[in-house]
Order: C-alpha cells, then sequence, then structure tokens
C-alpha cells in the first residue's frame, strides 16, 4: 500500500473496494510498505496472549498476520475477508489449522460469546461507522476477549494529505475509506463495554526510512518526521474481574519515552496497578487514564523493561575472578582454583551464606536486572519478600556431566512444563564436544532443555540442538577468561533461542551490562540481537508466565529507567552500564533509584531506601545495606569489598537525604 502516495488524478477513478482488492491481491505482499512494516514492529512486541486461545483475523487479506498468529499455538485460528482474492492468497501460505472465511467483519458467521482474540489491522477505516464493527465485535467476544485496532493515523493522514491507494499497470487505484477521530473510536468501543488497555500512536523509525529511500521517497519520510503514522489501540472486554478494580494502589508513570523493542519506542503513559503494568497510554490522548494515587514525572528518560539474567551462581557476587592460567575445560579449571586459590575461596565463603546471596541480588538490581535465574539450589533467602530481584523458583537442573553421578535421577524429577538447566560443552577439548552427544544417549535434550555455555558446540551440534528445541546460554567473557575463546557468531544464527547469562563473579567481567556489552564487542553480536538476548529470549527459555522480559500491558510492572537519548535501545546497548540505571522497580516497586530519581519519586515509594556507592555512583536500594556491608567487612576488611569486581561502599549520612 502505497498509503502515502500524493492525491490521484480523477482519471484514475476509485473502484469500489472489493474490485479494488481483487486487483491488489497478487501484488499486495510483493513490496515492502512502511505503514505494515511499522505496525508489524510494534505489534509483535504487544500482542496480547494468544496461546490457547480461540483468535480472528478480521480483515485477515492476504494472511499477513495469520503466520505470526498460528506460530504462538492458538486454540483455534479463523481468517475473515470480503475479498475472494485476497483468501485465496492467504490459502497459498498454507498455514497450517486456519479457517479461512468470506464474509464482511460487522457479520460473521461465529456464535455469540465464542472468540478470545481478535486482530483487526487496517480494517476500520473501510466502515463508514465504528459501531457496525464494534457492535458485531461484543457480540462474538467472550469475557476478557482482546480487541486489537491498527490503522493509518487519521490526523497524519489529513496534514499531510495520506490516500489509499495502490499502484497497477493501468495506473493508480484508490480505496475507499472514512477518516474516524480517535477521540470517538475510543469512546464508542468503551460504550460498548471494551475497557481500554493500550493506545499509542507510533512514528516511522530506521527500518521504515530504508524502505522509503529503496522506493525514492525519503522526502515523504522526511515531511512525516515528529508525526504518528499509525495507531494501536488495544481494547479488553469488561469481564468485571480485571486487576484494576481489585486494586486501589495505582501509579501513573508520566512524561517518559518507553521501549517495547530493540528498535521500538514511543512516548507514553503508564498506568500501574498493584504489581501489573494496566494501561499504556500516548500522551495525545491522556484522558484515557484514570485517576491514581500517585504520579511520577519521568520526564527526559526512557523507560525500558527489567533485564533477565539466564544464568548466575548468587553465592559468588563478592569473590574475586580466579584462573591461573588457560584450560581445556571447566572441570579442569575447577580443580585448579580448588588448590591454588583455596585460601581466598575459604575466606570467602566464611562470610554467611544468606549474605552473600544478597550481594549477588544487589549486582543483579544495580545493572538493571528484575529476574535471575540461579544455577543452584534455592537457599530460603532467595524466595523472600525482600529479596531485591526475583529469583526464578519453576525449574530443575543440574550442575554438569562431570560432577553429577547420576543425571537420570536429576533429569527425571524435570517435568517438561520447566526448564532443565545443565553446564555443558564448557571446554575447547574433545571431552567437552563429546558432551552434547552423551547428554542426547542419556535423552537430555528436549524442548525444555537449556545448556549453560555450550563453548564447544559446533555446526553439527548446533543443528542437533536446534532440532530438538534445545536453548542455549552464553557466557563469553567467562569463557574468554578460562579458554581463551568465545562462542563464534555463526552458532547465534543456527540456534534460535539463545540468551545472555552473567555467571558468576569467579569468571565473569562484571555484571549482566558489562557481559553484553563484550558479547556484543567480542562474539561480533549485533546490538537488537544482543537486547533480546536480556529480554523476551531468556523469559521464552525460562518458561516464564507474567511478562517479564516485556514492557506492555498485563505484564509484571519489571521496570528500569535511564536517560533518554537519540535512537532506540539497540543504539543504547553497546554502551550501557550500571552507572546508567537510575530507577528500577520489581513488580511496581521501588527497589533502586539515583540521587536525581528520588527527587521525583513519592516519599511513600522511597522510604525504606538505603544509600551505597558503587564505585563513583550513589544509588538508593531496597536492602539492609549498611548490615550487609558490615558482615562482608568483618571477614574482607574496611573498604575491601567488591560487587562484581566494583569497589562499594557505605554513603555518609550528611548530605544524602532526599538523594543530594
Amino acid at each position: 500500500m502505497r498509503a502515502m502516495s500524493p492525491p490521484v488524478p480523477a482519471a484514475s477513478g476509485t473502484l469500489r473496494n472489493r474490485d479494488a482488492f481483487a486487483a491488489w491481491a497478487a501484488s499486495y505482499d510483493a513490496n515492502p510498505n512502511p505503514l505494515l512494516m511499522l505496525e508489524e514492529r510494534y505489534l509483535l512486541a504487544m500482542l496480547p496472549a494468544v496461546r490457547g486461545r480461540d483468535v480472528l483475523d478480521a480483515g485477515c487479506g492476504s494472511g499477513r498476520w495469520l503466520r505470526h498468529l498460528a506460530a504462538r499455538s492458538p486454540g483455534t485460528l479463523r481468517g475473515i475477508d470480503t475479498s475472494s482474492a485476497m483468501l485465496r492468497a492467504a490459502a497459498q501460505k498454507l498455514i497450517s489449522g486456519v479457517e479461512l472465511i468470506e464474509c464482511s467483519c460487522d457479520a460473521t458467521p461465529f456464535a455469540d460469546h465464542s472468540i478470545d482474540l481478535i486482530l483487526a489491522s487496517f480494517v476500520l477505516s473501510y466502515f463508514d461507522k465504528p459501531e457496525r464493527l464494534a457492535g458485531e465485535f461484543t457480540r462474538i467476544a467472550r469475557g476478557g476477549c482482546d480487541l486489537v485496532l491498527s490503522d493509518m493515523h487519521p490526523e497524519t493522514e489529513a496534514h499531510l494529505g495520506w490516500k489509499r491507494s495502490f499502484a497497477t499497470t493501468g495506473g493508480e487505484i484508490r480505496l475507499d475509506t472514512t477518516r474516524h477521530h480517535l477521540e470517538h473510536l475510543a469512546t464508542t468501543f468503551r460504550r460498548f463495554g471494551w475497557e481500554i488497555v493500550s493506545f499509542i500512536e507510533p512514528e516511522f523509525g530506521t527500518p521504515e526510512r530504508q524502505a522509503f529511500a529503496a522506493a525514492g521517497r525519503v522526502n515523504r519520510f522526511t515531511e512525516a518526521a515528529g508525526h504518528p503514522a499509525i495507531y494501536l489501540a488495544h481494547f479488553r472486554r469488561s469481564n468485571h474481574d480485571s486487576v484494576e478494580a481489585h486494586s486501589h494502589l495505582t501509579t501513573v508513570i508520566q512524561g517518559a519515552r518507553c521501549t517495547v523493542g530493540a528498535q521500538e519506542s514511543t512516548p507514553a503513559q503508564l498506568l500501574l496497578t498493584g504489581s501489573q503494568i494496566t494501561r499504556m497510554i500516548s500522551p495525545r490522548r491522556s484522558g484515557l487514564i484514570p485517576p491514581s494515587s500517585y504520579h511520577i514525572d519521568l520526564d527526559g528518560y526512557r523507560i525500558l523493561p527489567g533485564l533477565i539474567n539466564a544464568h548466575d551462581h548468587l553465592e559468588f557476587g563478592l569473590f574475586p575472578r580466579l584462573a591461573s592460567s588457560r584450560y581445556a575445560n571447566a572441570s579442569a579449571w575447577a580443580e585448579d582454583i580448588h588448590g591454588t586459590y583455596s585460601d581466598v575461596i575459604a575466606t570467602h565463603r566464611s562470610i554467611p551464606k544468606d549474605v552473600r546471596l544478597w550481594w549477588g541480588g544487589l549486582r543483579n538490581l544495580l545493572c538493571g536486572v528484575t529476574t535471575v535465574c540461579h544455577h543452584n539450589p534455592l537457599h530460603p533467602v532467595l524466595l523472600g519478600p525482600d529479596f531485591p530481584v526475583r529469583v526464578v523458583r519453576d525449574y530443575t537442573w543440574a550442575h554438569s556431566l562431570a560432577f553429577d553421578a547420576d543425571l537420570r535421577t536429576g533429569r527425571g524429577a524435570a517435568h517438561d512444563k520447566h526448564p532443565f538447566l545443565i553446564h555443558a560443552c564448557e571446554g575447547i577439548d574433545d571431552k567437552s564436544r563429546r558432551e552434547l552427544s552423551e547428554l542426547d544417549s542419556l535423552g537430555m535434550l528436549r524442548a525444555n532443555t537449556a545448556i549453560m555455555h555450550g563453548l564447544a558446540v559446533d555446526d553439527e551440534g548446533a543443528a542437533l540442538m536446534e532440532s530438538r528445541g534445545v536453548s542455549l546460554v552464553i557466557c563469553p567473557s567467562s569463557n574468554h577468561l578460562l579458554f581463551g575463546r568465545v562462542p563464534r557468531p555463526e552458532i547465534f544464527q543456527r540456534i534460535s533461542k539463545v540468551a545472555v547469562g552473567s555467571d558468576s563473579s569467579l569468571t565473569a567481567e562484571g555484571d549482566l551490562l558489562d557481559e553484553v556489552r563484550f558479547a556484543i564487542r567480542a562474539c561480533s553480536l549485533e546490538p537488537a540481537h544482543a537486547w533480546r538476548m536480556v529480554t523476551e529470549l531468556p523469559a521464552a527459555i525460562l518458561r516464564l508466565q507474567s511478562g517479564e522480559g516485556f514492557l506492555k500491558p498485563s505484564a509484571t510492572a519489571d521496570i528500569i529507567a535511564i536517560r533518554d537519548f537519540r535512537g532506540e535501545a539497540q543504539d543504547r546497548l553497546p554502551t550501557l552500564s550500571a552507572a546508567d540505571i537510575e530507577l528500577v522497580m520489581t513488580g511496581g516497586r521501588v527497589m533502586l533509584a539515583s540521587p536525581a530519581m528520588m527527587q521525583r519519586l513519592p516519599a511513600a515509594a522511597t522510604a525504606a531506601l538505603q544509600p551505597l556507592w558503587v564505585e563513583d555512583t550513589l544509588r538508593w536500594l531496597r536492602a539492609p545495606v549498611a548490615w550487609l556491608l558490615q558482615q562482608a567487612e568483618s571477614v574482607l576488611g574496611k573498604d575491601n569489598v567488591r560487587l562484581g569486581g566494583k569497589r562499594v561502599r557505605l554513603a555518609a549520612a550528611e548530605g544524602i537525604q532526599h538523594g543530594l
């Protein structure tokens, strides 16, 4: 669709839309469409849950969204359209399990209350009255049904004179459309009993600029700068059981730009209700945000989802890096350090384990991690309500083939519903390379298995892992220290699910952000891929169920904030460090704040925070900082405590009240 083409000469005429779509069907998927590219980027990051639900793609056209929906395992999936030619194009995509039906979106053949998710992509503007669609969608929707609407932004369409048209050998063909005011759209669906969940208005970005350039239309991209190109509206059919209805504690975060993907960010206000994000609303539609208990102004900041650390050993956060040479495999390293550094190990282990675990949690919190996977037994302190980060609970694990005498017993306890974690192929010798086939012979390479390190995995091994659905978690700075090598970039292309973990301070360069920067530099890892490897990919590998790794409604309110910047998350990630993290909220609760952030937060949110210097950076933490430091210094000596290699010390009481 060349939706931003100039007005079409009257001689080209306007066909009835059904005939126009018939003429368009053969070439619809052939040329990049900036509007559809933009919609796909944002909607893929914010799409409601699909798995197991009865899903309808209303106005499915050539099946552009059916593929994405089918990949998310719906219970049933249907696509409807008035154009038989478009439906034939959709059928040619051979999408398994999809039922295609020729009908209008405002007169469907479905039973009352039979659909759980409705997507209507670039559909509403083909209807004169949104009430027609709202009424039909209300009829077929079950309680709690999600409805997602997208379309060209009507205000920008009017301002820049965009038209709906496409090119044929006979000239331009224009489509009949109606421009709906967005306030009227929102009011209409709310009147039919739909609650607003999100309403965002994205602008074109770098990927769309490339499409404009390829078409020789960069001037059209330039003139659209600063104007929203589309809108995405997410409604939910009221079932009188929403989070908002059951919580009196709400917080509105306003003024910030919200990151929803590596290349996707948009100005938006967030409504936090209890521990959940319940609304994401464009500041242009601030009337859709209800009155709230607290308001936090984050003007000048960028909000990102809390990061996920897929591999750590939390009790070693205070340890120094220990290695005396380069090794053939992890077993050789372990044997060496227990001899060479036995006194260092004994000294650090004399610090109470609960104290060491707390410091491991703070090592993650300080760099914006809100969820961490601890590859060791779950000590009670990790599961307490005051621990500074969320620790994954639902998984089974074994250390490795070398250190677990009976892996079958450990693996037998694993439930396929939860991930099974194991160190494997951690080295550069034949023994390390053989471990993958040994695990396979034991029946341990399954879709819920995640291998830590995998340095010795070759192309054949990567193909085996991918065929079994096995995931990989890399820790390249540890590999480089111990073995002088890092994972090959080709591995990231051959295995679908790869995440980054920080590993422990015994071998890692620092914290998770240090690890990400190292991976980008040493492994030639694309920053956009690296972003996914600390957000959505570890969420999938660890089978997290509460929206961890995403910034969208219905996700847990795990949020970090940094100073705003030009570009997107992928542009900032190669230089991002713990010193840049100024706010961390886990489940809507403030866990970390910079001195500047302390000035913006309500007193009730910061009352229990305590100050700590990390190198030259002052941070306020929800932790018993003074006690933790006293416990560590009583063993290691005053001013001799290092957390992930960084010096930590108490902040003097004077001059720090209120973050000054």
